[in-house]
């Protein structure tokens, strides 16, 4: 038996707002969604596991009319989804009364439920939110529903305000595969068993590296999950450690050759560090044409700041440090800059 197992996908919501590039993601998270139902077609998959979070906000009922109609293309597949702390069931709300015609079982709020899909000798156990939060812990109580069969779980949360629960019970219970909700991040928690499938597209800035879903497969011999890149593009974060003889064409063009290896579609945050000169002023605004550039963070500090701070803070521990750095002439120069950048930044941020 095949399975894909998504989470967070968030449909309904635009990232990155008032940037230019915001409408057209906002577009992108649909794309996306429906390429994984492209992929279970392709792949022949018998499951789609939507671990919570599908809508941004409790959906309307013209949202689910949508939705219902495209899970109506699978071919095969069964959907089968909770409401997560962010699309949760409200009483009354159009998700608890939404007749679904699609092959889609949706888990009632606040309730565990058991779905026993003959077909593929598969019972899927989810609990759906029924508001914004679930203090409790819910999920250590969930057993499997049903013996001589595949036993799933569904679930959503992790944190302190969202179902918190103890890795050890959880993996104990038995079920042969514990999809996860709640992180836009893909963790894969216990080999083969338990996962955060994580936002098949990044969702903020803070959402760094690959994004997708996660491709499972039940056999006797046990379960086995890969985890598929899907998403249209990525945030990338770079740093630059400059130094006081480096130039702001230098800078600029080292940008540039960066974000033209790793790809024009995805969305740059690029930080400066180190010692700079006190007139480096780089020009991005050509870049900024051609490139998505969410952010520019200057941290550079100036010989001048660094004098200023030996000053500032003679009689502390910043001060002693900036000058036995500065007195040791043994220390590689470039050595000597790196060590001051951060051992500065350590020292300021913890108050000495």
């Amino acid at each position: 038996m095949r399975f894909i197992h998504i989470s967070d996908v968030y449909l309904g919501y635009q990232p990155d707002p008032g940037k230019e590039w915001s409408e057209d993601r906002a577009k992108e998270l649909e794309t996306t969604f429906l390429q994984v139902l492209a992929d279970c077609n392709e792949k022949d998959v018998q499951l789609l596991l939507i671990a919570g979070n599908l809508f941004a906000a409790p959906p309307t009922e013209q949202q689910l009319a949508w939705l219902d109609e495209k899970l109506g293309t699978l071919e095969h597949t069964r959907t089968l989804f909770i409401a997560g702390s962010a699309d949760y069931i409200a009483p009354g709300s159009p998700m608890e009364t939404y007749q679904f015609q699609s092959k889609t079982v949706v888990f009632p709020r606040e309730k565990t439920t058991n779905a026993y899909l003959k077909g593929v000798n598969t019972c899927v156990t989810g609990y759906s939110y029924g508001q914004p939060e679930h203090r409790e812990n819910i999920l250590d109580a969930i057993a499997p529903g049903r013996t001589s069969s595949f036993n799933i779980l569904l679930a959503h949360g992790g944190d302190a305000n969202h179902m918190p629960y103890h890795k050890g019970i959880l993996a104990g219970k038995g079920f042969d595969y514990i999809a996860m909700g709640g992180s836009r991040r893909p963790v894969h928690i216990l080999k083969n068993r338990m996962a955060y499938s994580g936002s098949p597209e990044p969702l903020s800035i803070q959402d760094q590296g690959k994004h997708g879903y996660i491709l499972g497969e039940m056999t006797e011999q046990g379960t086995t999950i890969t985890w598929c890149p899907i998403a249209k593009r990525a945030y990338i974060r770079f740093t630059f450690d400059l130094r006081p003889d480096i130039s702001g064409e230098e800078v600029a063009r080292l940008a540039e050759e960066k974000m033209m290896k790793m790809g024009y579609q995805n969305i740059y945050s690029i930080v400066m560090r180190g010692f700079a000169s006190e007139d480096l002023k780089p020009d991005f605004t050509r870049l900024c044409k051609r490139f998505n550039i969410y952010e520019i963070d200057d941290q550079t500090m100036s010989v001048k700041e660094m004098d200023l701070l030996k000053v500032e803070n003679g009689a502390n521990l910043v001060g002693s440090f900036a000058r036995e750095l500065a007195d040791n002439v043994t220390i590689d120069e470039r050595i000597r800059e790196k060590a001051q950048r951060y051992g500065m930044e350590a020292l300021i941020r913890a108050g000495e």
